[in-house]
């Protein structure tokens, strides 16, 4: 089973491809065990939906602890495809409180850093190249789908950290599933290249769009993993805006440990 719940109070999952490589940690957290209250019960990470910061900073300390306690990196995110470098010469303070970096991807090679997706029908996806020790956060909603943030990712990942797409582990997390993806005005907001991803009942699967992304960059597709977890249909783990509304966001975490850490 590539997808499995890795750990309980607070429940995660995890992908079982990434557990071959003790120096990552990764999970993807459920909106379960956390201090929210309804609607946006319960381990809500984001900021400004109504939400009192002070649960926000709670639920923020949550994941951290959980994820060793390493200096977390939360993103502005705005659904563009702005890529966000944290290596040595961006250090970030570890701050739970609101996030300073105004992008939807950010990758890194410092040891301790953790990166946070904050999603709620939205893809969060990991990428990891086990040769460069890199890790790749992104969060990819259907703007950022038909704008191919991946690529982007990717490209600066090659550029930057000279990281080869044929060694790219990939992961895409629960999210907006083909069965619930509905886009009653497709015409309008999804280009006509992404149409043969639509059925009759106008629902897109953007988890083979960015399969397929994921390939025309150069991942192998035995290094491509997607969880088969919709959101929408699955409110009783996680946050889903389609389904909800007024809702939260789920974190979804990776980073690279530092040399005495180990997976708990």
């Amino acid at each position: 089973m590539v997808f499995f719940a890795g750990k309980s109070n607070p429940l995660y999952y995890q992908f079982e491809p990434l557990l071959s490589y003790p120096e990552i940690r990764h999970g993807i957290f459920t909106r379960n065990s956390g201090h929210s209250p309804h609607p946006f019960h319960s381990l809500n990470i984001s900021f400004g939906l109504g939400d009192d910061p002070r649960n926000v900073l709670k639920n923020r300390q949550i994941v951290s602890d959980s994820m060793g306690g390493r200096n977390p990196v939360f993103l502005d995110q705005m659904h563009g495809t702005d890529v966000f470098v944290a290596d040595g010469n961006n250090r970030l303070s570890g701050s739970l409180k609101p996030e300073v970096p105004k992008a939807d991807a950010a990758i890194t090679d410092v040891k301790g850093n953790m990166l946070v997706v904050q999603v709620a029908d939205c893809q969060p996806i990991f990428l990891y190249d086990p040769a460069r020790k890199v890790v790749a956060g992104v969060h990819s909603g259907w703007r950022g789908s038909i704008n191919n943030i991946i690529e982007k990712t990717i490209r600066v990942m090659k550029t930057r950290f000279e990281c080869d797409p044929k060694r790219l582990i990939a992961c895409i997390g629960p999210s907006l599933g083909p069965c619930c993806a509905e886009f009653i005005h497709y015409r309008t907001e999804i280009p006509e290249k992404y149409w043969a991803y639509k059925d009759r009942s106008n629902r897109i699967d953007f988890w083979s769009i960015s399969r397929d992304q994921l390939l025309d960059a150069g991942i192998s597709a035995s290094h491509i993993h997607v969880s088969g977890i919709c959101t929408h249909c699955r409110t009783d783990l996680f946050f889903s805006y389609r389904s909800e509304k007024r809702t939260g966001r789920f974190a979804s975490a990776i980073g690279l440990t530092n040399e005495q850490e180990t997976e708990a």
